[in-house]
């Protein structure tokens, strides 16, 4: 039976518990109860008060297909309400092989206590000092942990960034080439860890427990029909591995919802030089790799390895969030460019989505010219350093646009939006309004049936069936989260009748108790109660629930379509 193991980050003291009323949760839906349950809402996000929680998914100790994922949870210092943060790596597999299904860092260490590593053992819980450590980007840091701890260690890691306790700052974990490549990089869980004078985090690689299934059989015949399934979909069989997430860049650009110059238009000029299709032929002609897992277990494989112009590894987990933001966005047509400003951010650990929208507040003040990618850099390369503008820029896109006077703020909740206008793929719109989230695409993907026309076709541009579909999507989402599988998995779910069931017969397989598709879905209406919840109590309302007013009032080319949802109509699509 996995445990949780409690770390008091200011007296050093640790208790490995049986989950007791936490039994039965995983991934999201247990960093999520945690949190209710044990956070003040109204806390300052950087106190004492706050915790952390690092969760594996239900089926993360398993070898289904694509189970590899972790939540990071906490009282978010960007939002200002609940946050989980959903991560690839190796974290997730490695925790049950110690017995563990989450870490909970707690309480708080003194102003100028020193940073530790912490390294988890199956009983017991080591603090070094991380001094060596401090400062350093996060690749250099990696690699002194792999000199000490071995090659295949696992990690989580912050850069300079979460150091400062920078709201834009994330958490890095190490991918399957030991790389600190992947990124809990939403709402500034890397300064949450860092304000707890923790610098990174170790899984003991001698813990090599064996995950003990409850009924071997029907899991092996289960597995075996999950991965079918997941290789019988074209889109989590050819279209992402082939291309990976930047696959989009052409296609919603196409759909003239490709954000703009900061939102003022769908389409972008240089949207080709910036797709999937160039990344994949670039990555060809420099023998990378446009095929790669996040984490050990994938079979989608929809990261990638970019090389620079010498063939030497530049940057991996290249994502068509990042592609856009550093792109479209901020008009820069160079993929080396963008790909510098992605390794950029993973040096000192910073959420590329909000970093991207940082940038054109920056570019709306004139501090840089829009499409001048080599001083995007030059300004991403101050974060995490005693530049007084490092310090504007890595917290945020809001804050940046206070500090410069920009009113032109694209956030929900204080969270920068993600790579589609709401104004044309508006059930992606009904998402970044209401999830407890703040704007975040990935908590009810309704692209899938606005553009792509997976699980059902939900026209785009109209109001009809977009908060039903939302609504859906964010219950399913949060299960999804919760049990530990990669979104993407999504696609192919939404077209195969039996896959739900594929899927509860692989935690009942596992876990030896009955799981039915309904435990599924109440998984995910149940984690989403939890999080609405925390808001309310930390003082969200309805306006909360709003997206910025020029979305309204400013008609998007080429199709002209405004914002025409009511605050009436978002509650709507809550749980």
């Amino acid at each position: 039976m996995s445990k949780i193991l409690r770390i008091n980050t200011r007296t050093k003291e640790y208790s490995f518990e049986e989950l007791g009323k936490y039994a039965g949760l995983g991934g999201r839906a247990l960093t999520s109860r945690v949190v209710l349950n044990e956070v003040p809402a109204t806390c300052h996000a950087l106190s004492a008060a706050n915790k952390l929680v690092i969760a594996g998914g239900i089926l993360a100790g398993t070898t289904a297909a694509n189970s590899g994922r972790s939540s990071v949870g906490a009282k978010s210092p960007l939002t200002g309400g609940i946050k989980e943060s959903n991560v690839g790596g190796q974290f997730a597999h490695k925790l049950p092989r110690l017995g563990l299904q989450a870490i909970i860092f707690e309480d708080k260490p003194e102003a100028d206590a020193p940073f530790v590593t912490v390294v988890v053992k199956k009983d017991t819980v080591e603090f070094l000092d991380a001094a060596e450590l401090v400062g350093k980007g996060n690749y250099a840091a990696h690699d002194l942990l792999k000199a000490k701890f071995g090659e295949k260690v696992v990690t989580a890691i912050v850069g300079p960034a979460g150091e400062q306790s920078l709201m834009a700052s994330t958490i890095q974990f190490s991918d399957p080439d030991g790389r600190p490549s992947r990124s809990a990089g939403r709402g500034g869980m890397g300064a949450v860890l860092g304000s707890k004078k923790i610098k990174a985090v170790v899984l003991d690689p001698d813990g090599k427990d064996a995950v003990v299934m409850a009924d071997p059989e029907k899991f092996k015949v289960a597995r075996k029909r999950w991965v079918d399934i997941l290789m019988g979909h074209p889109v989590t069989s050819q279209g992402l591995p082939t291309y990976g997430t930047a696959i989009l860049v052409n296609i919603i650009n196409e759909a003239g919802a490709l954000p703009t110059k900061n939102f003022r238009s769908g389409r972008f000029d240089g949207a080709a030089k910036i797709s999937g299709e160039a990344m994949t032929e670039t990555i060809k002609a420099r023998k990378g790799q446009y095929k790669h897992g996040c984490h050990t277990g994938c079979v989608i494989q929809c990261s990638q390895v970019y090389n620079d112009k010498n063939g030497d590894f530049l940057t991996t987990g290249f994502e068509y969030e990042t592609i856009w933001g550093f792109g479209a966005n901020i008009l820069v047509d160079n993929l080396d460019d963008i790909a510098m400003m992605d390794r950029t951010c993973d040096e000192a650990g910073m959420d590329t989505i909000e970093m991207a929208n940082t940038i054109a507040m920056a570019m709306e003040a004139g501090v840089v010219a829009w499409g001048d990618g080599k001083g995007v850099i030059d300004l991403l390369r101050k974060v995490g350093t005693k530049d007084p503008l490092g310090r504007i820029l890595g917290n945020g896109t809001v804050f940046t646009a206070q500090a410069f006077g920009v009113d032109r703020v694209p956030v929900v909740k204080k969270q920068a939006l993600p790579a589609y206008d709401p104004r044309v793929v508006k059930g992606v719109g009904v998402t970044y309004c209401t999830t407890p989230m703040g704007a975040d695409h990935t908590a009810g993907y309704a692209v899938c049936q606005n553009v792509l026309k997976v699980g059902g076709d939900v026209p785009s541009h109209g109001k009809a069936g977009q908060v039903e579909v939302s609504k859906n999507l964010q219950v399913a989402t949060a299960a999804v989260d919760s049990l530990g599988l990669c979104l993407f998995v999504a696609f192919a779910v939404l077209d195969t009748p039996d896959a739900l069931g594929v899927v509860a017969d692989l935690v009942s397989s596992y876990t030896g108790k009955p799981y039915s598709v309904d435990d599924i879905v109440n998984l995910g209406a149940n984690c989403l109660k939890d999080e609405l919840a925390f808001n309310v109590a930390a003082g969200f309302t309805t306006k909360d629930d709003q997206l910025p007013d020029f979305f309204k009032n400013e008609k998007l080319p080429p199709h002209d379509l405004a914002w025409d949802f009511t605050a009436e109509e978002m509650q709507a699509s809550k749980v």
